[in-house]
């Protein structure tokens, strides 16, 4: 266990004794002023959701005019929630779950029944330039979720997911009024930090502003020795001018993990779950570790050609690096909970660089409005990386014996290794470039009260491999594919809107094995696409808001298929002739219905089937790790005298472990509870945070969604957080 740095103690010492002489003249403190800072910092520290957001190429959009599901959680919530990533601030929605990759602490997202990889997480609306594994959110001034498919307004992610939905990041930026704000935190059982954010805007119009913002945390958190430390500091720099505006981004992320407790596998054999362990314990090794280091930013910038006319340009890039040692767990006995380990070294660095440019007009005539968007983007990424999968001191293949609940502490396998690369200085592994070209059209009938869009983007997907073993050349993909949509949005009354899409995924195809049983061994299959159809109709009035959408969406799935001929009675043909169907509903609201009292809410329900299945195998199975019911419920409520009380529940359904739904994971639920005081200092408010997440310290295991395969993510125990936080 690592000690904490204690960097904070004198701050929060500086704090206090500040702090006791404006205490100590509270009776000299005008009583109406004193309730006016109270209900001004209440009112600045609401946690809501915002109606809004980036729909990619259609730019900024209010959510009852675009014909897609989209919300964004603000910089309040995160500031008040006090998560530690990106997955903590995504529990609050009720359509996305978060799990892990094998082994490592890379988070990913689960939307709609299908992955979202952090590698397709967008950043300030560019793909492949946002760090990849965790996402501190200190960082953030927005959280935007668009659910569905997105090829169309976004383009294809580099990893090939999102296709049930994706993430928008947006940094923060300097907002009309000045910015002065410390706090300190703290997370059980020994995880200390703080965080600054400072903006001011300078010239005769208020046209520059700089928001500098950083945030430390380090200790243990709430599982049993598992170490975590973030280092994270970003500045934007923005011109707003008469007709033009520019904003310049920079941001520094660092990120350590020490023995995480990884992800839980059944071996072969295995059919039934095993208990859940005891909720903080550990079942990781002291020798994994993960270390991650990224640099990125952005410009955007956007010229008013004229009144009706916007040209707009995005370019943004990043450069990290990755060192982490990890640590794999295969149950062999699930009533012992005896079990194989595994450990692998795996270095990775990445340079990626992502550009969009275009052009928004908006026309009139006749009492018709056309809102044409054409422009392109260009995405390039190099990929380094090497493997060293090592095992016990013994002969191929023989892991070291561990166990689920009884966790032995082993030295990190010296013995028969499995690797590839070069472990100190990894060559480049993959090349890629998405590069597309769209163009569309939003058509306003009976004053903007019906919208139809039109759109079609064409897009060219590049992917060069090259041999772990010199560096050479093994694979080049060059392939192209069009992803059209069309949505149409009918608002019979102001705040209704009633709306239907059809719109696609895109990702790159696979290539047909080369052996000698295939008979098309070798072929290159274009893109692959999902389809998507949704109906929904949105409530939006302000102080409270209700979405509802009906979708369905088909993602096809390859594999090789019997074709015997005369001379190899074992020939197969590889090609996609299966799909994974997902439907479902979600229902949504947010919003302040008493005052002071707000909501957050929501349910998902998700039917995951599997079709056309290889020899009918698993046909109309349940897809693994996809719950049919998703429940959300936040409520603030705030009490005289600046109290604020808070709760949360978060519900998901029982999931099948496997597609052959043979095992399944039991439902749960977890309750998190916590309060904020305001406490007025002089003419600055101190905000105190208390929460408490799994209030109950419940049990369970979270999910089965995994990167390769099914894998089990256990839930978080219950854990304290605390934070104070002054505006100056």
């Amino acid at each position: 266990m690592k000690k904490p740095i204690c960097w904070w103690a004198p701050a929060v010492s500086a704090l206090a004794l500040s702090a006791a002489p404006a205490w100590a003249q509270d009776s000299a403190v005008d009583e109406a002023l004193t309730d006016d800072i109270v209900v001004n910092a209440q009112r600045n520290n609401q946690t809501e959701v915002a109606r809004s957001g980036s729909v990619g190429v259609l730019g900024d959009k209010d959510a009852g005019d675009v014909p897609f599901s989209i919300k964004s959680y603000n910089e309040q919530l995160i500031l008040n929630q006090q998560p530690q990533s990106l997955g903590q601030v995504l529990e609050n929605d009720p359509s996305i779950r978060t799990t892990y990759g094998f082994g490592n602490a890379a988070e990913q997202f689960v939307i709609r029944g299908f992955a979202l990889f952090g590698d397709d997480v967008g950043l300030n609306g560019l793909y492949g330039i946002t760090p990849r594994q965790l996402v501190a959110p200190e960082l953030y001034g927005s959280v935007q979720v668009l659910n569905g498919a997105s090829a169309f307004l976004n383009g294809a992610a580099p990893s090939g997911t999102g296709f049930g939905g994706n993430v928008n990041l947006l940094t923060k930026v300097a907002g009309n009024d000045p910015l002065t704000r410390v706090t300190a935190n703290y997370t059980s059982s020994s995880h200390f930090g703080g965080s600054f954010d400072v903006a001011r805007r300078f010239g005769a119009n208020d046209e520059w502003g700089v928001r500098v913002n950083g945030a430390f945390r380090s200790g243990d958190v709430a599982i049993n020795d598992e170490f975590r430390r973030a280092a994270v500091i970003g500045a934007a720099l923005d011109y707003r001018g008469d007709r033009g505006r520019v904003i310049v981004d920079v941001a520094y992320q660092r990120y350590e993990v020490d023995r995480l407790r990884p992800t839980v596998t059944l071996g072969f054999g295995v059919t039934a779950i095993p208990e859940v362990p005891d909720a903080d314990h550990n079942y990781g090794q002291a020798f994994t570790s993960t270390e991650i280091r990224d640099i990125f930013g952005t410009v955007r910038a956007e010229y008013d050609i004229a009144d009706n006319a916007l040209l707009y340009a995005t370019v943004g890039s990043i450069d990290g690096r990755e060192d982490g040692t990890y640590g794999g767990l295969t149950v062999t006995n699930a009533l012992t909970g005896a079990a194989d380990g595994s450990a692998s070294i795996i270095p990775y660095e990445r340079n990626g660089t992502s550009a969009t440019a275009g052009l928004r007009v908006k026309l009139q005539a006749g009492g018709v409005t056309n809102e044409f968007n054409l422009g392109g983007s260009h995405i390039w990424q190099v990929n380094r990386t090497a493997y060293d999968f090592r095992y016990a001191n013994a002969g191929f293949g023989v892991p070291y014996q561990t166990n689920l609940y009884v966790t032995p502490q082993v030295p990190l396998p010296t013995g028969f290794s499995f690797a590839g690369g070069d472990l100190n200085d990894p060559f480049p592994i993959s090349r890629s470039r998405i590069g597309s070209a769209f163009a569309s059209d939003t058509l306003g009938l009976f004053d903007d009260r019906v919208l139809i869009t039109g759109g079609v983007r064409l897009q060219n997907i590049q992917q060069s491999s090259y041999s772990y073993a010199d560096g050479s050349l093994v694979t080049r993909y060059s392939e192209s594919a069009v992803t059209p949509v069309v949505g149409v949005v009918v608002k019979p009354t102001d705040g209704v809107s009633l709306f239907a899409n059809r719109i696609e995924g895109l990702a790159a195809g696979a290539t047909a094995p080369n052996n000698a049983d295939t008979l098309n061994a070798g072929e290159v299959f274009a893109p692959y696409k999902t389809r998507q159809y949704e109906v929904g109709g949105k409530l939006l009035l302000g102080r409270f808001n209700l979405s509802l959408a009906a979708f369905q969406i088909d993602l096809p799935s390859a594999y090789v298929t019997p074709t015997p001929t005369a001379t190899n009675v074992n020939a197969v043909t590889f090609g996609y002739f299966g799909r994974q169907r997902n439907r479902g509903l979600e229902l949504s609201l947010d919003g302040e219905p008493v005052r002071g009292l707000r909501i957050i809410a929501g349910g998902t329900y998700i039917d995951a089937k599997l079709r056309q299945t290889a020899g009918g195998l698993n046909e109309g199975n349940e897809v693994f790790g996809v719950p049919e019911w998703l429940a959300n419920a936040n409520v603030e409520w705030d009490l005289p005298f600046g109290a604020t009380m808070t709760g949360r529940v978060v519900h998901t359904g029982d999931q099948w472990y496997d597609n052959a739904n043979t095992v399944k994971l039991d439902d749960w639920t977890r309750f998190d509870v916590g309060a904020r005081y305001v406490v007025p200092l002089a003419s600055a408010p101190l905000t105190l945070r208390f929460t408490i997440d799994n209030v109950a310290d419940k049990r369970y295991w979270a999910s089965s969604f995994g990167s390769f395969g099914p894998a089990l993510l256990q839930g978080q125990p219950r854990t304290f957080k605390a934070s104070a936080s002054i505006d100056f």
